[in-house]
């Protein structure tokens, strides 16, 4: 032993910038013990004491747990092994810590209530098994029985959201909003009538479909023009006289025009990383106005 440094532990404290405290502690856990013992009794550590704390300290700042801090320094586990086990740890805290943001940032924005907080919470948490589930429960209820039309189909496909394994925060925002519109009552029963009157405009004698009324709504509207003026009412009678109107078409505009539905399909094309769509709430909200007038000067 003769030749060699030893430190005691106050000066091994003041070497590592660390506390007497700190320094005991890990020779009391085994992770960095002493070399031997003073003929004081004192703990006396080698040079090595110095790099390992340097270390010790680090993987603890980190995040790692003395058990696991052990293994590296005792080379028991690689630093590498370590690393890569604690990154994958730490997404998953990231992914936690993000559900847990959007659905308290939900709760200070909307001042909801504790059930709602409790629904947006469990909504959150759902692993992409049991996210896929709910989704595809609301589309059945939407869309069950329909889906043997091609464009029911497509539809769907459009309709479904896919969260990504590594979301951002506006994405987990956008989930969160999503699966409780799933959840609302009012909303699905609202889809699945829109559903069943798309799905009488269409012919299932082979001919080519018969364009939906929405479209050629959009397709003609044009907000510019004030709902009461003689442009806006041929618009409404041309809508009106197209062999694509039923015969409850303000009802099914109305429906169509549902503000939870844009919503919908705005958070979907957040959630898919799509464009935003564009909403078809402002046109089919004129159009109305419109059609209102057109009956009106049709009765006086």
């Amino acid at each position: 032993m003769d030749g060699e440094t030893f430190y005691s532990v106050g000066e091994l404290a003041r070497l590592t910038r660390t506390t007497v405290k700190t320094v005991r502690f890990y020779a009391d856990e085994g992770v960095v013990p002493p070399f031997d013992r003073s003929p004081a009794g004192h703990r006396r550590f080698g040079v090595d004491a110095v790099a390992r704390i340097e270390l010790v300290r680090t993987l603890r700042d980190l995040g790692l747990d003395l058990p696991t801090v052990r293994k590296v320094v005792e080379r028991e586990a690689s630093l590498a092994e370590v690393a890569a086990a604690h990154a994958d740890a730490l997404d998953l805290q990231i992914r936690t810590l993000r559900l847990r943001r959007a659905v308290l940032t939900a709760v200070a924005r909307r001042g909801s209530t504790p059930e709602e907080l409790d629904l947006m919470h469990k909504l959150a948490k759902l692993s992409a098994v049991e996210r896929g589930r709910l989704v595809g429960a609301f589309l059945d209820a939407a869309y069950g029985g329909l889906t043997e039309d091609p464009a029911f189909t497509g539809i769907v496909r459009s309709m479904t959201p896919q969260l990504t394994d590594d979301p951002d925060d506006a994405q987990v925002a956008a989930w969160v909003e999503l699966a409780e519109l799933t959840q609302d009552p009012e909303f699905v029963a609202g889809a699945r009538r829109t559903a069943e009157r798309f799905a009488a405009t269409r012919d299932g004698d082979g001919k080519p479909p018969r364009p939906d009324i929405v479209a050629v709504v959009r397709e003609t509207a044009d907000p510019s023009l004030d709902p009461s003026s003689r442009g806006a009412r041929a618009i409404a009678e041309h809508v009106t006289a197209h062999p694509a109107c039923p015969d409850d078409l303000r009802s099914y505009l109305e429906a169509v025009a549902d503000p939870r539905r844009a919503r919908y399909l705005h958070l979907l094309s957040v959630i898919n990383g799509w464009p935003p769509p564009e909403p078809p709430t402002p046109v089919l909200d004129w159009f109305l106005r419109a059609l209102s007038v057109r009956r009106g000067s049709i009765g006086t």
